[in-house]
């Protein structure tokens, strides 16, 4: 007996080393464009950008952006050009966002997030909400929104289940050099 308990806990310990250096997550350090931020990407990241109306005349925003493990991530940061605009523009920002996952306000969790470097109004704010996605099906999202400066962020996971320590691994890599 002694001897089956020792084989199945080294066959458990194997399978547990295997799911620990699973390749759908590949964790990499990624600084969005023109920002001092990073953050790490568990995916190689495309990039985007687009010309957006946020508060007042077209900005630039720039995006990077990957799916690994069944969820998607993503960054995004614009500059106002004035630090002032950013509270309303970061909660417009979040009610879009939520509009277009279907998600009830009323519904989503918003807690504090700790955030050395960015700009302590508005607050950094990390927000968890569960929608719809375009073709129907259910998501979860959690976004943080933060500002530095006039430059205003988002980082966002979205995926039908978001684990605990994905989030934290996303979320805490969050830094400003």
């Amino acid at each position: 007996m002694p001897r089956t308990l020792t084989l199945s806990t080294a066959a458990l310990a194997a399978v547990l080393a295997l799911v620990a250096c699973s390749p759908a997550f590949n964790w990499r350090e990624v600084r969005p464009e023109a920002s001092r931020l990073s953050l790490l990407l568990p995916c190689k990241p495309d990039k985007a950008q687009k010309i957006v109306t946020l508060g007042g005349p077209p900005t630039t925003l720039f995006m990077l952006g990957c799916e690994a493990g069944g969820a998607t991530f993503a960054v995004a940061v614009a500059d106002l050009g004035d630090a002032t605009k950013t509270a309303p523009v970061l909660a417009q920002w979040q009610s879009l966002t939520l509009a277009n996952m279907k998600a009830d306000p009323g519904t989503s969790q918003v807690l504090a997030l700790r955030l050395p470097g960015a700009a302590a109004e508005p607050s950094p704010r990390l927000v968890k909400s569960q929608g719809q996605r375009a073709d129907g099906t259910a998501v979860s999202g959690q976004a943080a929104y933060f500002a530095q400066g006039s430059q205003v962020f988002q980082a966002v996971i979205y995926a039908a289940q978001i684990t605990p320590e994905v989030a934290e691994t996303f979320f805490t890599s969050l830094k400003f050099d």
